[in-house]
């Protein structure tokens, strides 16, 4: 779909998409952060001897959200209170450990304030402005296409080891400035985030530690923010995929760790932090699932192993009987026989009572053991299903937040449900956002050609030079109407069916039946 003048759809740039979170820039934050002195120092890359490391190195590209990049990244004062009270993958008694670089030429650490001067400076190179907002154009298939907007600030996510430095990371992102001339404006090294383990950790972990009294699995990571413009043209650097795997492989070079293998070979999809808490807690689940089939597994082990001695205590017991029962008779004879004979079975009497005082302590073993591990798992599971309430309360309060928004700008907004309907109505014609936001928000009238699908006909119609507008309905203010050349649209598509049907000629009777049809 096309319309003229300065509504035509324009072809932007496809931005790369090699992803992880995304944050903002702003105030300086009061946490015990290290900030590196942003001297100006060039830092010669020179690839290092690649060493088996358990780590596989990860780098992971996409936009960076202004809104929310410096609260995460600089663990702003607001964002740690938030931290404080969930606690869910940040500890702020790691956060020393955290260090930061800022480009010293960059000038202003402000991330909105260069992100302007960007916009600024592509106005000035191409004599357009930038194209920021997702578009939407129909392809020669008919279908819709997606086209993304300009992305100038990057951020990438580099997982690194225990014991890589900030100056590791500096290097990696001068090589890639040097290489595709996407320059870096801001390094954070975080080692305060990860995960919390559900009881000990596995054998063959060497990564977890404690924290008080529980186990966390740290996720050591880099965050580095870039300008992703060409200064010189005003236009994004282009980058395929094959630069994004050298990319992985220069991470793993510079950090010495074993290349992670591409998602073209593994299938695998990048999980926002969130979610990758998530999944680690579902593994965790498994984990403990398996361990209490273990347990259950030693439990029945463990009450066979009773029955056992139970009966054995029995079969004892009945041989103390008959050796008391020979006892006493033996010491009404023993007069006649002698004494030998009877200190010989008094001994056989005691060896007996010794080991039935030893199984009974062995039985008594087994049950504490039992109940002990019982109440380990029984606890294990308490605390995950503890920890997966308070995820989804949170949720819940954010969804019940977003829904009172809602509801409040319903009522503050009257004709805002009803400019949501007339969005979904424009899409279901095939316009193009800027397309439904210039004819809804602006109330601009649209010259436009192409074809416009009609539900209730289900075919394309042709329009050519046609006048689009969206108007208050004469007959009720509190509804909108989209009008093709002042003509109700319903009664327009009704009108192009009948000339279809029965040529330019329309049924006086169908014509009658049409006028006063509301959209």
């Amino acid at each position: 779909m096309t319309h003229s003048g300065r509504f035509s759809p324009e072809n932007p740039e496809q931005r790369v998409t090699l992803s992880l979170q995304s944050p903002l820039m702003g105030c300086t934050p009061k946490n015990p952060m290290r900030l590196r002195t942003a001297e100006k120092q060039t830092i010669k890359y020179k690839p290092k001897k690649q060493v088996s490391m358990a780590t596989k190195s990860s780098i992971h590209i996409k936009p960076c959200n202004i809104a929310s990049s410096e609260a995460h990244n600089r663990r702003t004062a607001e964002y740690m209170r938030h931290i404080g009270e969930s606690r869910t993958y940040v500890v702020p008694e790691l956060s020393t450990d955290n260090e930061q670089w800022i480009n010293p030429d960059f000038g202003s650490p402000d991330l909105r304030m260069h992100y302007d001067n960007i916009r600024q400076m592509v106005k000035e190179k191409t004599g357009r402005a930038m194209q920021e907002k997702e578009r939407e154009r129909k392809g020669k298939n008919g279908k819709i296409v997606k086209i993304a907007g300009c992305s100038p600030i990057r951020e990438g996510v580099l997982l690194v080891r225990s014991d890589t430095t900030l100056a590791d990371v500096r290097k990696f992102g001068e090589e890639c400035q040097r290489r595709w001339g996407i320059t870096p404006l801001q390094i954070f090294l975080h080692k305060d985030e990860g995960h919390w383990l559900n009881g000990q950790p596995e054998a063959e972990d060497r990564e977890s530690f404690k924290v008080g009294d529980r186990w966390f699995k740290p996720n050591y990571h880099a965050h580095i923010v870039f300008d992703w413009m060409n200064h010189e043209t005003g236009k994004s650097r282009k980058l395929n995929d094959d630069d994004m795997m050298q990319m992985q492989t220069l991470a793993s070079d510079i950090l010495l760790m074993e290349r992670g293998q591409s998602k073209a070979v593994t299938g695998k999809e990048h999980l926002e932090r969130n979610d990758f808490i998530i999944e680690k807690q579902k593994a965790e689940l498994q984990r403990m699932d398996a361990a209490k089939r273990h347990k259950e597994e030693q439990i029945n082990l463990a009450e066979q192993e009773l029955k056992q001695v139970k009966s054995e205590i029995r079969t004892d017991k009945l041989k103390k009987t008959a050796t008391t029962a020979a006892t006493a008779i033996t010491s009404g004879v023993a007069s006649l026989f002698g004494s030998g004979k009877l200190k010989e079975l008094e001994r056989a009497n005691e060896k007996l009572q010794d080991e039935v005082s030893k199984r009974n302590t062995n039985i008594e073993k087994l049950q504490s053991q039992v109940q002990q591990m019982q109440k380990q798992h029984d606890t294990q599971i308490h605390n995950l299903r503890e920890m997966h309430r308070q995820e989804l309360d949170m949720k819940e309060k954010e969804l019940s937040r977003l829904a009172r928004i809602i509801d409040k700008a319903f009522r503050w907004f009257p004709m805002f449900r009803e400019m949501l309907r007339m969005e979904k109505f424009c899409a279901m014609l095939g316009f193009s956002k800027e397309m439904t936001e210039s004819l809804i928000v602006k109330k601009e009238a649209l010259k436009c050609s192409g074809k416009i699908y009609s539900e209730q006909h289900r075919r394309n119609f042709d329009i050519k030079d046609d006048i689009l507008r969206v108007e208050n309905d004469p007959d009720d203010e509190s509804r909108l109407n989209l009008t093709i050349n002042r003509k109700p649209i319903a009664d327009w598509f009704r009108e192009q069916w009948h000339r279809l049907r029965y040529g330019a000629r329309v049924p006086q009777q169908e014509e009658r039946k049409s006028r006063g049809f509301k959209l």
